[in-house]
């Protein structure tokens, strides 16, 4: 296969590429539009396509990358006629710096175009296949419906949760897993958050601080629908509440107390950027913000 006709092929590599990376950091519109494996299936065809039209011969043949007639007059290199009866007399020449490799073989390229498609494969199913924009529709229905359920109780007055796929409210770029207005009716959370919670509530999986997190955040911002604007004694209410919470999520009561005492102390241990989240000396047994202050635990 010549250089010109191997370009076409580069250039459809990069786009099947960079059409992956879309699909995984782009809007949802194009992961719900076209089923990633339509690209990877594609990709695949392409791919052999390309290797049984070579194996066939249907590729130009390779150009001569050898010094040229012109070259060879301007340069001084010796007429191949010259080499040849030298290499005939049994001189050996060294011209080895002119000479080019041999285009790596049909069956070698295919093969680095199925390990790039490997590749893509990889990617999609860890950043892109198994999160929260991964599960059916009627079930993330399912989840959110429960997760403002839940969200209810905590903030003692009908309230809903929307989980935020297209990111305009939370997330990296705006550094909240959560947001609420106080006093308000609705909570966004991360797609993240909400692949937690579900994970818990309807696969009974549990991931140590991720799940004990997901469980506070979705506490946290209830107690901002019930009213509570503090953020540091926002923090201690849900830390306490998510005990109950874990609980009806599926945890047992006493690894869902484990989990907010986790988070409880991972709040002490972060860093400056986090202040205002801080909970005060009064968030503990018996302190003024205990909620439950005759139970003899806490949180």
């Amino acid at each position: 296969m010549n250089e010109r006709s191997a370009s076409p092929w580069l250039w459809v590599r990069v786009a099947l590429i960079a059409f992956v990376l879309a699909w995984i950091l782009g809007p949802r519109d194009i992961r719900d539009a076209v089923p990633i494996v339509v690209v990877f299936l594609l990709a695949v065809g392409l791919e052999a396509a390309f290797v049984v039209g070579a194996l066939r011969g249907d590729a130009r043949p390779a150009p001569d990358r050898g010094p040229q007639e012109v070259d060879r007059d301007r340069y001084g290199f010796r007429p191949e006629e010259e080499e040849d009866a030298d290499e005939a007399d049994g001189y050996e020449l060294d011209d080895d710096w002119y000479v080019f490799d041999a285009a790596p073989s049909p069956v070698r390229r295919f093969a680095v175009g199925l390990g790039l498609i490997g590749v893509l494969v990889a990617l999609v199913w860890i950043f892109g296949g198994s999160g929260w924009s991964s599960l059916p529709g009627d079930r993330r229905t399912e989840a959110v419906a429960r997760f403002s359920d839940e969200a209810s109780i905590i903030a003692e007055k009908p309230v809903a949760i929307r989980c935020d796929e297209a990111r305009d409210y939370v997330g990296a770029v705006q550094h909240a897993d959560g947001v609420a207005v106080v006093g308000g009716d609705l909570a966004i959370l991360t797609p993240e958050i909400c692949h937690e919670l579900y994970r818990l509530a309807f696969d009974g999986e549990v991931n140590g601080s991720r799940t004990g997190r997901a469980i506070a955040v979705l506490a946290h911002e209830s107690w901002h629908l019930r009213g509570e604007r503090d953020e540091g004694q926002t923090e201690c209410y849900a830390l306490q509440s998510g005990v109950d919470l874990g609980a009806r999520l599926g945890l047992d009561e006493d690894e869902a107390r484990r989990l907010m005492r986790q988070q409880l102390t991972e709040n002490q241990l972060r860093g400056l950027g986090t202040l205002e989240y801080r909970v005060g000396p009064e968030c503990r047994d018996g302190g003024r913000l205990d909620l439950d202050s005759g139970a003899g635990a806490f949180p």
